[in-house]
């Protein structure tokens, strides 16, 4: 079974909408207020549409958000089931600081097929290299380099390493620098520091080192459509850490996951810029009209690309 390409241009408009919403409180220091924008246009969209659509990765729990949380149910109510993952407003410090790099992002697939991630970080890695043993989250760091140079026949020294500067990520870093691997630092939005394995314009090899796990699910969706390679593994630093993921059907709790572990079958991914990153423009508002971009992916279709829109206000 695989998803209508006529709702690739449907979840585009959500992200877009969620996207604009949130870019009126850009440079404006207030990251609740940027985020609830995203939220509250995200969810006004998606009950537009013809799917019986059920948040899988959203906001948080219940109790905690009000809106797009695990478990709510959006859509119109007719028209196939989905599973939705959002993050409304991916790098609220960047939106809220005018930084660039600030997205709306989307990920659905069929009923079942999008892995229920809790709020909880994931030691994971991304790479454009979809061979198995080349790269790989048991490996060391050092392995993975000499193993990705050797595959791409480059020095050390010719390859780039994305990873969030995070003081947790001190000894990687360390071991990067030692072996002579370029670094780019993220300060946040490690979804987009994932996607910069996808195409040689953004001169990254290999993303690396430990973010959220919702983010994870988001960036495998894309990935899947370029068909690279992307694992993950959970990290939980409490018990009711453990508890939540058990709850959410997560039974090995130090399972390494593969990306078709984490995405199967059909799905679509969208991501807009709110503020101008590496992987798109941000909102431009001239007059009466804002301009849009969006990297969308269809992985039935084939469909990766970055698509402008001109729209009225």
């Amino acid at each position: 079974m695989t998803i209508d390409k006529k709702f690739v241009d449907q979840f585009i408009n959500v992200t877009v909408k969620a996207a604009l919403a949130s870019s009126y409180f850009v440079g404006k220091k207030d990251k609740i207020a940027a985020d609830k924008a995203a939220v509250d246009s995200m969810r006004k969209e998606l009950n537009k549409i013809n799917i019986r659509g059920k948040i899988v990765i959203g906001e948080g729990e219940l109790d905690e958000a009000p809106m797009l949380y695990i478990g709510e149910i959006l859509g119109a109510g007719n028209g196939p089931e989905i599973d939705i993952a959002v993050d409304p407003l991916e790098g609220t410090n960047f939106a809220a600081n005018n930084l660039p790099g600030a997205l709306s992002v989307i990920a659905i697939s069929e009923k079942n097929n999008l892995f229920k991630a809790p709020e909880t970080y994931m030691e994971k890695i991304s790479t454009k290299v979809n061979v198995k043993n080349v790269v790989d989250l048991d490996y060391t760091v050092k392995q993975n380099i000499s193993n990705l140079s050797d595959y791409l026949n480059k020095n050390p020294e010719n390859l780039t390493a994305c990873i969030l500067d995070r003081p947790r990520h001190k000894e990687i870093i360390e071991e990067l620098k030692k072996l002579k691997v370029n670094i780019k630092l993220i300060s946040d939005g490690d979804v987009s520091g994932a996607l910069l394995v996808t195409d040689k314009k953004y001169n990254v090899d290999i993303f690396l080192g430990i973010g959220g796990g919702p983010e994870g699910v988001l960036a495998a969706a894309a990935l899947d459509a370029y068909n690279c390679n992307f694992q993950g593994r959970f990290l939980f630093e409490s018990d009711d850490d453990k508890l939540r993921a058990k709850q959410m059907g997560i039974s090995e709790l130090n399972k390494k996951y593969e990306l078709n572990e984490i995405v199967s079958g059909d799905s679509i991914f969208c991501a807009t810029g709110i503020t101008s990153g590496d992987l798109v423009s941000g909102i431009r508002i001239k007059q009466s009209e804002f301009i849009s971009e969006t990297l969308v992916t269809h992985k039935h279709s084939g469909l990766k690309k970055v698509i402008k829109l001109k729209q009225n206000l």
